[in-house]
């Protein structure tokens, strides 16, 4: 017999190599972002500069930019409504105050677009746990309804008692972006092969921060945090009588969804280059509640879908001399006609085929 210690695969005890990390990338998640980031270095060629479609669309590049930033806000919102099973109708307050931090910040300490997402985003989470810590003290509709109310009441203080701030109903137009790392101007595009895949320097800047985000949602809902979420959704008596702090784990979730929406309205502030008042108003919330549920809710890529295929018809389709007029119509159309064909959205419909095809049962 040796006299030798026993190695960990031997023994079958896991090594500090073998035990998923902070930084670590493993299965299906790495799986995952590798998809995703070839998914989003092609968008832009795929969407408007492939030849097939660009005499079309050959103007709306920049719109593959707004969907990426729509994306990562319709993200955060499902993280509480899809994963938590809480709905909130004043999300605009996260996405509109985070605009203007970044906006305000860029004007009076500096441009940089990385600072300026940090900003506005500190911005939203700071407030997102203020109205969570005032909002979860009721559930149900009255939660809903308290989330509206504080979005609203941010809305007129932007429009009137703030307008020295926000310059009120003309929106904030102070916003003063530099270049990216003090030296590469964001609207240029990239040198060579990747000019002609992303496009600009924005883009680019935009699709890094959406695969990070992406991962960090992903690593959430893989996390006992993620676990939590949907024991809470799926019945929040039960996971009380379990021992669970019920209302710590929906604040978390409020304030996570928050930081989403915080680097979507920084970024949006960064896209335009002006916030308009109408970032705080309640039809902002609207849109992503739309949005996530047309995706589909409890979903990864879910709500980044549904946040394409609403700016496609608000932008695209609106467009259009014959049609565009009623483009409302048809986007309430298309969300009745997903909900009532595919009540778990477009994202659930790829999943059933999916399925279906494999055989298989995995989420």
């Amino acid at each position: 017999m040796s006299d030798e210690p026993a190695t960990a695969a031997e023994t079958g005890e896991e090594t500090p190599a073998d035990v998923p990390g902070v930084f670590t990338l493993y299965g299906n998640e790495l799986k995952t972002l590798i998809a995703t980031a070839i998914v989003l270095a092609l968008f832009p060629f795929v969407f408007a500069r492939m030849p097939v479609v660009s005499d079309v669309l050959q103007g709306y590049q920049s719109l593959t930019t707004l969907i990426l930033i729509w994306g990562i806000f319709a993200l955060g919102f499902d993280l509480l409504l899809g994963y938590t099973g809480l709905l909130s109708f004043g999300h605009a307050a996260f996405w509109g105050s985070a605009a203007y931090g970044a906006g305000v910040f860029s004007q009076h300490v500096t441009g940089s677009p990385v600072l300026m997402v940090v900003a506005g985003t500190l911005v939203a989470v700071l407030l997102a746990w203020v109205l969570g810590f005032l909002s979860l003290r009721r559930g149900g509709i009255y939660f809903a309804i308290l989330t509206l109310a504080f979005a609203q009441m941010l809305f007129y203080m932007a429009s009137s008692p703030l307008a020295f701030i926000t310059d009120g109903e003309n929106g904030f137009t102070g916003v003063e972006t530099a270049e990216l790392f003090g030296m590469i101007p964001l609207e240029e595009d990239l040198p060579s092969i990747l000019g002609e895949l992303l496009g600009t320097t924005l883009y680019a800047f935009v699709a890094v921060l959406t695969l990070l985000c992406i991962a960090l949602a992903y690593r959430i809902l893989q996390s006992p945090y993620g676990m939590v979420f949907r024991a809470i959704r799926e019945n929040e008596q039960r996971a009380k009588f379990v021992g669970l702090n019920v209302w710590r784990y929906k604040l978390m979730s409020f304030v996570l969804s928050g930081l989403f929406a915080g680097i979507a309205g920084s970024l949006f502030t960064i896209h335009g280059s002006y916030v308009p008042l109408s970032s705080l108003y309640w039809t902002e919330s609207g849109e992503v509640v739309i949005m996530t549920v047309l995706g589909g809710t409890g979903s990864l890529f879910g709500p980044i879908i549904g946040a394409g295929l609403y700016l496609y018809v608000e932008n695209i389709v609106s467009g259009f001399d014959t049609v565009g007029p009623f483009w409302h119509l048809i986007l309430g159309l298309v969300f009745v006609i997903t909900i009532w064909t595919f009540p778990r959205g477009i994202w659930g419909f790829f999943q059933d085929v999916r399925d279906y095809i494999t055989g298989g049962d995995d989420q």
